[in-house]
């Protein structure tokens, strides 16, 4: 019936040769039109010849194929595609021709198990498609993408053979196909034979082929094209210059000038490190072609070689030629944001959105406004975006993944205002629309299911991260583990959920989560630091110290481990240790002493050593680091509001505390007031971290001792500790307690003490249940209850060994109760643990030495006393003198 047409031969033979004629002098291979470039008039002839045959005869097969052909050629993808799935489903399911450029077009979007399934599904229909030379030369153009560089050889080897071409390194004896293939096809298959011979590092039989192809197509309009693929032959051998040489050759009038262009442009920039002559190949390229597509290309130079202000002249020029071109006002608008000229950005996205409509340009225009931090115009633009979308087409693939895009943006700008809830309810719409793209993508684009999945993994992360700030550890553990049904491999979401099982006391799940991640990376360090967490969290200290050890003998500069064992040697009483590591991490880093994490660990190990001058001193080090540097002035204020660690708010203490000089007060004074200077410089994100700094603002007006202030850090922590979320804090127990200690509302402290007293141990609350705990057993030995007393230390002491005034609670009560031998054993830790900096706990410890007769060890606590403190009093009287004259009894 179709072949009744009259003058179908002549129509579809005058498509044929426009569409000929534009590859033959402008694309390598048929590959489409450059973004941006102009269609040539041959191909537009083809179409418009197409078109009335195509409708009128929808069951044409040739002119059916021809026009997607075109199309794609053209730059329109989506129609070819279209065209050719009408092909193949209502017209002829073996038309291998249509099964082949299905493929083709496949594999220059990138999606190549796409393109491999469409050639499996060809074969299924039409077995003698594998007669087909292209079958071939695509199926190894796919392996060669995949690294399967010998596979493709031999697929290639076959190809040559169908294709009644001939190579000495062709072996066997596949007879010629009856299918004509043209001279671009053809120089193709002997070009990608000899690039996967390169692949495969076999540079002679590479240099063979490329031999045989100049021999055989000299002199035709393909000799050219070869001459530019083999200056990568040449690149490889280091020829630098003959590869140079070679394309310089070529001249604007002869085919593949642009390619043999761009070539020279790379080797100048990846080969001789030469920005001018970069830049300048394409400078050339718009002088001898000026299309907008060149202009593009020379933009595109100079932003990769940091000239933005040159790029933007050289888009406007662009844009005169081609004003509705979206994606190079997108480049425009990305190359004024470069330049700093953000005022300028937003009303050239305002301009060209008019002009275009396209949600890419909101995107950029909405998430520039968020980083000029006008968040309600970028929660606009982002909305105008959406509602762009729901008025179209929503359905669409493309659709779905602007909307994830822009729903993940909405998101971010509720963040940034700090409305958590909004974020969460954004992020929620977010993965909704991204699982609809997942189910898509899997079955449109296989190729990029794995970019999608990632996708998907953020956006499950980042609301697990919401839902973390508002202690909602349910939900933030059921979207990790949503997470992980994405990408089970994913390291950052595996850490993230082993340590959210670890903060909500679920070890055994901490456990397993990270054993998994180690049998993905069995030497990953992250990994290894939570397992010692985790003995260092059961208890379990020797397991813990042993994990850290073992992971700093191979890294002795892995400051998170290091910083992790200085820790753990505190709570095993182990501070002496510490030493050794610091110096083994200080010689195998690259920075040495200026090493913001070295400082931060030698910090942590001076506080812990009861030198807070020498902390204050490291911590500032670290001050400004981005890692370090938010914990380092947490730590630092802390010792600004105690710095010899008292317990605030305690009385069994409290008449040796008051016995401050005024040089002393003057210097609590000051310490004060850098306290409140560091607050300022705190930058806490939304949930737990501006909770803290909530709590310490609020600890700092309980250290001014004045009573309005108090009443009010009071309140204050009242007001925490009244919502549902941090109802539990012990941080806000803590404050109520120190404020109604200082108060003298001690019942009112003990009951809030109370509270935490039988707390589980963990290691985001330790500070502040030591604190608390230290508190109540204040108040239980004031009120003579001994053996609560004890109890509370006891628990204090089996995760904290260090805790010098925990041992000097436990010595004063041995001591009350006569038992001096026994006081004098928690004295001497005590004493030990400050390393010998408080002269009222060497004043205590030589006193029960003395009681215990052992007057040998009085004297000499008594001599290190006074050589650090020679002014200390009644030392030399009351202990000395008297130890001294036992002796001589």
């Amino acid at each position: 019936m179709f072949h009744s047409f009259s003058t179908d031969e002549s129509v579809l033979g005058l498509a044929k040769s426009g569409m000929f004629y534009a590859t033959q002098h402008t694309w390598v291979d048929d590959v489409p039109v450059p973004l941006g470039s102009a269609i040539p008039v041959s191909l537009k002839r083809a179409i418009t010849v197409l078109e009335p045959v195509t409708k009128s005869c929808p069951g044409l097969l040739e002119a059916l194929y021809l026009m997607a052909k075109a199309k794609y050629l053209s730059g329109d993808a989506k129609a070819a595609a279209s065209t050719l799935k009408h092909c193949i489903d209502h017209v002829d399911q073996s038309y291998a021709d249509a099964h082949l450029l299905n493929a083709q077009i496949q594999l220059h979007q990138g999606f190549f198990k796409q393109a491999s399934q469409s050639l499996e599904l060809g074969l299924s229909y039409n077995f003698e498609i594998k007669d087909h030379p292209l079958f071939h030369l695509i199926r190894a153009r796919i392996q060669k993408r995949e690294k399967q560089a010998q596979e493709a050889i031999q697929t290639l080897h076959t190809a040559i053979q169908l294709a009644g071409l001939t190579s000495r390194l062709v072996k066997g004896s596949t007879p010629k196909s009856k299918i004509d293939v043209n001279d671009n096809d053809k120089v193709s298959i002997y070009l990608e034979l000899a690039d996967a011979y390169r692949m495969a590092n076999q540079e002679a039989d590479a240099k063979q082929v490329m031999e045989e192809a100049t021999l055989m197509f000299k002199g035709t309009g393909e000799e050219v094209r070869i001459i530019v693929a083999n200056a990568d032959l040449l690149l490889a051998r280091n020829e630098v210059s003959a590869a140079l040489g070679s394309l310089r050759n070529i001249t604007p009038d002869q085919p593949y000038y642009l390619q043999s262009r761009e070539k020279m442009a790379e080797i100048y920039f990846d080969y001789l490190k030469d920005r001018r002559m970069y830049a300048a190949m394409y400078k050339e390229i718009v002088d001898q072609i000026p299309t907008p597509a060149s202009y593009l290309m020379l933009g595109d130079a100079y932003m990769t070689i940091l000239e933005p202000d040159k790029a933007i002249e050289v888009y406007e020029s662009a844009l005169k030629r081609n004003p509705r071109d979206h994606d190079l006002a997108l480049k425009m608008g990305r190359a004024l944001v470069k330049t700093h000229h953000y005022g300028k950005a937003i009303n050239y996205y305002k301009e060209a959105i008019k002009v275009g409509e396209d949600n890419n340009l909101r995107y950029d225009m909405a998430e520039l406004q968020m980083r000029m931090r006008q968040y309600d115009k970028a929660e606009k633009t982002v909305v105008q975006a959406m509602e762009k979308i729901k008025g179209e087409d929503n359905s669409s693939l493309a659709s779905l993944i602007m909307q994830a895009q822009l729903l993940k943006l909405l998101a971010k700008i509720h963040d940034l205002v700090g409305d958590v809830n909004k974020s969460i309810g954004t992020l929620k719409e977010a993965n909704e629309v991204q699982v609809r793209v997942l189910k898509r993508v899997q079955m449109e684009q296989p190729d990029s299911v794995a970019e999608h999945k990632a996708r998907a993994t953020e956006i499950c992360c980042t609301m697990s991260e919401r839902y973390q700030s508002q202690r909602n550890y349910e939900q933030a553990i059921k979207y990790y583990q949503e997470a992980l049904q994405h990408q089970p491999d994913d390291a950052n979401a595996l850490l993230a959920l082993a340590r959210l099982y670890m903060q909500t006391g679920d070890l055994d799940q901490c456990q397993y989560t990270c054993m998994t991640l180690l049998r993905l990376d069995k030497e990953n360090d992250l990994a290894t630091v939570m397992m010692a967490d985790l003995s260092f969290r059961r208890n379990d200290y020797e397991t813990a110290m042993f994990h850290f050890q073992e992971l700093l003998t191979r890294r002795p500069d892995y400051f998170a481990a290091l910083a992790r064992l200085v820790e753990v040697m505190r709570r095993t009483g182990h501070l002496e240790k510490v030493p050794d590591y610091l110096e083994k991490a200080e010689k195998a880093s690259q920075r040495g002493t200026t090493e913001p994490g070295l400082a931060f660990c030698k910090a942590l190990y001076e506080w812990y050593s009861s030198n807070p001058n020498g902390a204050l001193k490291y911590f500032n080090q670290a001050r400004r680091d981005p890692e370090w540097g938010q914990r380092a002035i947490y730590h630092m204020i802390n010792i600004c509001l105690n710095p010899d660690n008292m317990t605030i708010g305690g009385e069994t203490f409290e008449a040796m505390e008051d016995l401050a000089d005024t040089d002393v007060k003057n210097s609590q004074e000051m310490a004060l007031r850098t306290a409140d200077k560091l607050l300022q410089e705190l930058k806490p994100k939304p949930g737990d971290q501006t909770i803290s700094h909530q709590l310490l603002t609020n600890f700092l007006l309980l250290a001014s001792k004045n009573k309005g202030n108090m009443e009010r850090a009071l309140q204050e922590f009242t007001n925490i500790a009244s919502s549902e979320t941090y109802k539990d804090h012990v941080g806000a127990i803590c404050g109520m307690a120190t404020a109604y200690m200082l108060l003298k509302q001690t019942p009112r402290a003990r009951n809030q003490l109370k509270r935490v007293a039988k707390n589980t141990w963990n290691f985001e609350d330790a500070e502040y249940l030591e604190r608390c705990w230290l508190l109540l057993a204040d108040i239980y030995i004031q009120s003579g209850k001994y053996d609560l007393a004890q109890d509370v230390i006891q628990r204090i002491l089996q995760h904290n060994r260090s805790c010098g005034k925990a041992h000097e609670y436990a010595g004063f009560i041995h001591e009350k109760e006569s038992s001096y031998k026994d006081a004098a054993e928690n004295y001497e830790m005590s004493w030990r643990f400050s390393r010998h900096s408080n002269p009222v706990i060497g004043f205590k410890l030589a006193f029960n030495y003395l009681k215990a007769k052992r007057y040998v060890d009085a004297i000499d606590v008594c001599h290190q006393v006074m050589e650090k403190f020679p002014d200390y009093p009644k030392i030399r009287k009351d202990i000395l003198d008297k130890a001294r004259s036992q002796l001589k009894l």
